[in-house]
């Protein structure tokens, strides 16, 4: 199963270090590009870092679980998994895996032929926080755990370590031997993390003993008190480590909504967060507001009362002080609630005006999803004509350049750039063309102005096929219960909150129940183009051109005009599809959902852009706003969509991690599809071949060029558009030291700290 996880970002791990390539390798450091964006830390040499102090970081909740292989995992457990336990291979700044030498001195492939095995040579201070060394026990006893075989074991995925014939100890303590039944190219996402063998041992041990408590660890900080009333969780500095100390005496992750963090950074609850557009904007305007220059005076121009007008201010006024007692003293009790919340407000922006915004690109991408199982997009050439009706920059831009980030799309499904699977295949779809996108929607037999039979506000796409539910799948690795990351779900990360200042556009569609506006001859006008039911043509050939056309034999006589015989029973009328497409009777509308939530503004904005750009060829899009915590469960999994929004995590392991993003849905048993998190139904048999001998080559540059071709066919089959690099804004402290927006790579515990205070310079003596 996938390494992705449910409301985290990535299996990302610590470290900045050099990995040694294997022989016969031929891979260069500059393969992938560079980076979008780079990380924004506040890089500090480790002599310029102050020993001790404490940093409170803010987390969205503590963990259900302590055990990041178990399906209620999250970026929490992540997190202190990443301080406490070995990571034998970390990522860089550029998202690629790295030998730890913390805990490896080397880490190879040594046999390849008549079976692959790969040897751990340990760093010999390596031990457990009991005094053990981490030996081959602890490696077998998390394959035995993790490798599917005995279901006892309530393990989210097994991919990989179900791969591995045997591991046995080598010429030495310090040396494991892993032998592979399957070859195995992604075999350095294995045994990061490493638990003891207390954890991992047994299936009591393992289902229930990580839970809530790690009782020995091997990090550079142990796990401390979980305290679950005051939302914090402490890693203290830990005295076995064998490595370079901890500066930090002590970790402490502090559970904060996101729509909190503002108002608990400024009151000193945490020191470092992860933020959204307006916590940043906020951080933004208060130093702003402190190089004004003094006595500028003037009301505040954001907050609490910034909208008040002088004219709504003077009726308040007059309302507080006048005759009518009941009315007064109502809104002087107002006028006190409001000037509180605004000195509230204003002693947080003082307080803000203490930390700073760090910012990059997170891993992971957002994209648009089309499903592909039912409807018009189950058609290729409609999914390619939307495709090829989108201008990616523009959404790009719409999101990131308002932060002064790298507003270039996402070339690749299956990795970012910089990393080394990294290469833009879009062009195997093709770009914006707005001309390609109509003749690929002419040639799938929709045309402008067709005859529409179907019922007036019949349903939209996908949601119109009654009885489709391919939403199946088994509980467990799979069923996309761990690894997506939800755009509005999770916890409405970094920039999905911007309010860039743009107008808010309209949905493309309204339902034929909503009121239209009057056409020229009386006849109700839908807002997509096409004509109400009483003003169209008798003509079922008939073209809606927007003109007023003689009367027809047969039309009723207009107001004043006598008849010299009964009028003749009124023509059928029909309904065409306007300037929109029509097929079979059918209009071709696509329901768009999206999440409604607070911290999806810009995504909606995205979404609304997207209806303004398909309008264009003649597709209509039915917006449709949903509830976060039905988005992704009733819409997206369940496959009640045509097109959504939503981002998935990046990963060093792709031919691992994407497979079951992209894998093509099989039949069930029951007729249902068992998609596994391919939540747009779309697939090829070559596209999984091609995974397939990806994950079994061994020759890395050979394995990285067969993703490529994977990812190519991907974009080919337009179920998947990648848009945009997700945002990445981090509230912190100045003088805090090698910490902020990670970017690609992840935390290194151990270097992150507080300043030194810089000496103070000597003035200069005054000549006399």
């Amino acid at each position: 199963m996938s390494q992705r996880r449910r409301r985290s970002l990535a299996l990302l791990t610590s470290g900045v270090l050099a990995l040694p390539l294997l022989a016969g390798c031929g891979s260069g450091d500059d393969e992938g590009g560079p980076v979008a964006a780079g990380q924004d830390i506040a890089a500090t040499a480790r002599d310029k870092v102050a020993d001790g102090g404490v940093l409170r970081w803010a987390v969205d909740s503590l963990p259900d679980t302590l055990n990041t292989f178990q399906a209620d995992a999250d970026a929490t457990t992540t997190r202190i998994t990443g301080a406490v336990l070995p990571q034998l291979f970390v990522l860089d700044d550029k998202g690629r895996p790295v030998a730890n030498p913390d805990y490896l001195e080397k880490a190879e492939v040594v046999e390849r032929e008549p079976k692959q095995v790969v040897l751990y040579k340990l760093n010999q201070q390596a031990v457990w926080s009991d005094g053990r060394e981490i030996g081959a026990a602890d490696f077998v006893a998390q394959w035995r755990a993790l490798n599917g075989k005995d279901s006892a074991y309530w393990t989210a995925r097994n991919a990989g370590y179900d791969r591995i014939e045997k591991i046995e100890r080598g010429k030495t303590d310090l040396e494991v031997k892993v032998t592979f039944a399957k070859p195995y190219t992604d075999w350095r996402s294995l045994f990061s993390p490493l638990y003891p063998k207390q954890v991992t041992g047994t299936p009591d041990a393992f289902n229930e003993g990580a839970r809530g408590t790690l009782k020995v660890t091997a990090g550079p900080f142990n796990l401390g008190a979980v305290d679950k009333k005051s939302g914090t969780v402490a890693l203290t500095r830990s005295a076995r480590w064998w490595g370079r100390p901890a500066k930090l005496d002590s970790l402490v992750l502090t559970a904060v909504p996101r729509a909190q963090r503002p108002a608990a950074l400024a009151a000193g609850k945490v020191d470092l967060a992860e933020i959204d557009r307006a916590g940043a904007d906020r951080i933004v305007m208060a130093h702003r507001d402190a190089e004004r220059s003094p006595g500028a005076g003037g009301a505040a121009a954001h907050g609490p009362g910034a909208a008040v007008t002088p004219a709504q201010a003077t009726l308040s006024w007059a309302t507080a002080y006048g005759t009518d007692e009941g009315k007064a003293a109502a809104e002087r009790e107002t006028r006190a609630q409001n000037a509180e919340a605004a000195k509230a407000y204003a002693d947080e922006q003082s307080a803000l005006r203490t930390f700073t915004v760090r910012k990059s690109l997170e891993p992971a991408y957002t994209q648009l999803a089309m499903n592909g199982a039912s409807g018009p997009l189950a058609d290729e050439r409609v999914r390619r004509a939307v495709a090829r009706a989108l201008d990616r920059k523009e959404l790009a831009e719409i999101v990131l350049k308002p932060l002064g980030l790298p507003a270039k799309p996402v070339g690749s499904h299956v990795a970012l750039a910089g990393q080394r699977a990294y290469a833009d295949n879009s062009e195997a779809l093709g770009g914006k063309d707005l001309h390609a996108a109509q003749a690929l929607l002419a040639d799938a037999g929709w045309r402008r102005g067709g005859k529409l039979t179907e019922p007036v506000g019949a349903k939209a796409g996908s949601e119109a096929e009654e009885g489709q539910d391919d939403s199946k799948t088994p509980s467990g690795p799979g069923t996309g219960n761990d690894g997506l990351y939800i755009v509005g779900e999770t916890d409405g990360r970094n920039g999905d909150g911007l309010d860039r200042g743009l107008p808010v556009v309209e949905s493309a569609i309204k339902t034929g129940g909503e009121t239209s506006p009057q056409g020229v001859r009386g006849e109700r006008i839908d807002p997509s183009g096409q004509e109400g039911e009483a003003g169209a043509a008798a003509d079922p050939d008939a073209v809606d051109d927007a003109k007023r056309g003689p009367a027809r034999d047969g039309e009723a006589p207009g107001p004043g005009k006598a008849s010299g015989s009964p009028a003749p029973a009124p023509a059928k009328q029909v309904r065409t599809s306007g300037n929109m497409l029509a097929k079979d009777g059918k209009a071709l509308n696509l329901r768009f959902v999206l999440p409604a939530g607070p911290g999806s503004e810009a995504l909606r904005t995205v979404g609304e852009r997207i209806a303004q750009m398909l309008k264009k060829v003649g597709v209509n899009t039915e917006v449709t706003k949903v509830a976060d915590e039905s988005f992704f469960k009733d819409h997206v999994a369940s496959g009640q969509y045509d097109l959504a929004l939503y981002s998935w995590p990046a990963t060093a392991y792709p031919a691992t991690d994407a497979r079951p993003i992209f894998a093509k849905p099989e039949p069930a048993a029951d007729g249902s599809l068992l998609v596994e998190q391919n939540y747009t139904r779309v697939g090829t048999d070559h596209i999984d071949q091609l995974f397939d001998q990806a994950l079994g080559e061994l020759d890395e540059e050979a394995s990285r060029e067969l993703m490529r071709k994977a990812d190519a066919r991907i974009w080919a089959a337009a179920g998947s558009i990648p848009l945009y690099q997700r945002p990445e804004l981090v509230a912190a402290k100045p003088n805090l030291a090698n910490a902020g927006a990670f970017g690609l790579g992840t935390p290194r515990f151990q270097d992150i700290g507080w300043k030194k205070p810089q000496a103070a310079k000597e003035e200069p003596k005054k000549k006399k």
